[in-house]
């Protein structure tokens, strides 16, 4: 992410502006750390998931089996509103620069379909902002490092493929996805621009714009949970997952617990 900032004192095209430079990659054993842990923790959740769908087994005795309601998901659409909250991060970087963005809680909302009473495919768009600081190492080692707290406007797309492990009302499920992810870091680059005009109702009306630095790409997500069909109509999903998001230097990875309710139709 690239941050430029006022500053007096500079010449040339670089009069009044600094190139502030913060990495979003740690470095390499740093990253493969960060990656080892979380297939760890990746792991234990697929284990939780086999020893509780082998319990669903035993539970699904054909002498039990009226005690237990099934689902009918199959060829139902669904739609949803999310509640998140993203765990905070902090990484140090090349050069000794630094980010700590802080825990939030954050919104969502999810469109999906069920090819099955198993197989779901979903569409979710989600949306934190989180408070950060940013420690900025100028390239200049005799210019000092500066720091910048603001708040980051994060927003997410994602395409997913979810699958339920029974297709009973209450079962574990998987999920994985692609998307795009925009990083906004809402600190301007350059002085806003005006625009004026009279408006028939309002009067003269002025509106400024700010450009701001931002960076943006594509993100990928894992995530493990249990769902609830309360009944035919109402349904309650409750997940935790990775968000892993590509920037131009490395990547930034984003945890959240995630708590769904929703409609099927």
């Amino acid at each position: 992410m690239l941050i430029w900032l006022p500053q007096p004192g500079l010449s040339g095209f670089n009069r009044g502006l600094t190139v502030l430079a913060v990495r979003a990659s740690a470095t390499w054993n740093d990253r493969f750390i960060r990656k080892f842990t979380m297939l760890k923790r990746i792991s234990l959740i697929v284990l939780l998931i086999v020893a509780s769908t082998s319990v669903f087994a035993q539970y699904d005795h054909p002498r039990k089996k009226d005690r237990v309601p099934s689902s009918e998901r199959e060829g139902r659409w669904e739609g949803s509103v999310i509640l998140a909250y993203q765990n905070g991060l902090k990484q140090s970087n090349e050069g000794g620069s630094e980010i700590d963005v802080d825990s939030t809680i954050g919104w969502g909302v999810s469109a999906a379909w069920n090819w099955t009473g198993n197989w779901n495919f979903s569409y979710r768009f989600m949306s934190t902002q989180p408070d950060y600081t940013a420690l900025i190492v100028p390239e200049d080692s005799i210019e000092t490092p500066s720091v910048i707290n603001h708040k980051m406007t994060k927003t997410t797309h994602q395409f997913n493929v979810t699958y339920n492990f029974s297709k009973k009302a209450f079962t574990p499920f998987l999920v994985a996805g692609i998307g795009y992810t925009k990083l906004d870091s809402n600190v301007p680059d350059a002085p806003p621009s005006v625009g004026c005009w009279w408006d028939p109702w309002w009067g003269y009306i002025c509106v400024s714009d700010w450009k701001t630095y931002k960076t943006s790409g594509f993100s990928y997500n894992l995530g493990a949970g249990l769902r609830w069909d309360i009944n035919d109509l109402i349904f309650t999903k409750a997940s935790y997952s990775r968000e892993f998001v590509d920037v131009e230097n490395g990547s930034i990875d984003f945890d959240m617990a995630i708590l769904e309710l929703g409609l099927m139709f």
